[in-house]
């Protein structure tokens, strides 16, 4: 049938349900890619009488499929699209009270260290960051007023991997909800629900994109008293995602895991490469043996992700790789189908104390790639001229 819906079994697979879960074909037009509905508001029938659509801001088709297409591919109940993926974490911890504790990842992503410290510290919630790659330490961390448990896996930039079914069987343990910073990985790579998490955020600007043309942010919870508060809030607050970003990130999730398949072989090259080279002293990558999660993350995560970062010894000599790259941009972001390079401690965590920085291993000699789905040879000899030049 032209217009029929797509169903899905319950078993369907990851690559199906990135291409078809949330979609159906335009019942217009039989078009089987989703419609950009740009429009602020919908004409009611009758007073009190509607196709389900009101205004814009509440309820819009493109973005509504995009959100059911999240909730499967990440195997939740429920997505909620924002405008970027800071706005995503601010909604989740509207969840919280004044006077409420929530235990970190130390290492977490220079913008939501910002948002915790400088402007929700304001409003009584008080923050503990942790190395929660060390179960005991999260353990340790938490108190009577801790109301919840937030995680980034593999962390940015010097990509620590915290045991995702430990840490939820801890927290969980004292009836504490998990949110997971899913990011960096993709859920090609890993699924935190899968492994207990309640909650998953998304900046869908990355991976789930993947073509570096939209900013945009996602939840994707299990509990429904998580789903209808975040749907309030979403309604109330107002940070949505615009229906052209939501058709983009379709669009996107559509070929996630062709691209996935791709970073993460790149990177595995691009990450022995360097291991092996002279001039770095150090190289953060899960998919190396000398990583210390390593065997951690082969058992939780599918491939390694797309993200590398390595020391090259001084500023001087990062500066020198940074400024000579030319296939490689050097540019903030990270997860498009083009490779990125970044200086970690002047850029995506500026934000974060110099001190805390050197505690966490974001050094000034630190550079990170955020490796792309070009062949990996012209990325191998990009990096070897501008590391001739250091």
């Amino acid at each position: 049938m032209l217009c029929g819906i797509v169903k899905l079994s319950d078993h369907a697979r990851f690559n199906t349900v990135c291409i078809h879960a949330g979609q159906t074909p335009d019942p217009a037009t039989g078009a089987i890619i989703t419609p950009i509905y740009q429009t602020s508001t919908y004409v009611q029938e009758a007073l009190g009488v509607h196709k389900g659509y009101e205004y814009a801001r509440t309820q819009n088709p493109t973005r509504s499929a995009l959100e059911a297409n999240l909730a499967a591919i990440e195997n939740g109940k429920a997505g909620f699209c924002f405008a970027s993926g800071m706005a995503a974490t601010g909604a989740v911890m509207t969840l919280l009270s004044s006077g409420d504790h929530i235990v970190v990842t130390d290492n977490t992503y220079g913008g939501t260290y910002r948002l915790f410290e400088r402007v929700l510290r304001k409003y009584q919630l008080d923050f503990t960051y942790v190395d929660t790659s060390s179960l005991g330490e999260l353990e340790r961390a938490i108190r009577p007023n801790t109301k919840l448990v937030f995680l980034e896996t593999p962390t940015n930039p010097v990509l620590g991997v915290t045991d995702l079914e430990g840490a939820c069987t801890i927290a969980h343990g004292h009836a504490i909800p998990v949110v997971v910073d899913n990011t960096f990985a993709s859920p090609y790579v890993q699924r935190p629900i899968d492994f207990g998490a309640d909650m998953v955020i998304h900046s869908t600007t990355k991976f789930l994109n993947g073509h570096s043309d939209s900013v945009g942010g996602a939840v994707i919870a299990t509990r429904d008293d998580h789903i209808e508060w975040l749907r309030f809030v979403q309604n109330a607050e107002g940070a949505i995602l615009g229906p052209m970003d939501a058709w983009l990130v379709l669009r996107g999730t559509k070929t996630l895991p062709i691209r996935m398949e791709r970073h993460n072989a790149n990177a595995m090259v691009l990450a022995e490469y360097l291991e092996s080279h002279p001039k770095v002293t150090a190289v953060h990558y899960p998919g190396l043996p000398s990583h210390p999660q390593h065997r951690l993350a082969a058992r939780q995560m599918r491939g390694f992700g797309g993200l590398i970062a390595f020391k090259a010894g001084s500023f001087e000599r990062a500066r020198t790789v940074l400024n000579s790259v030319r296939l490689m941009a050097l540019a903030e972001s990270l997860g498009g189908v083009e490779t990125l390079i970044s200086h970690p401690a002047t850029m995506t965590h500026a934000s974060v104390p110099a001190e805390r920085r050197q505690q966490l291993g974001i050094t000034d000699d630190l550079v990170r790639i955020s490796v792309g789905i070009e062949d990996v040879e012209d990325l191998k000899e990009d990096l070897a001229q501008a590391l001739d030049r250091a």
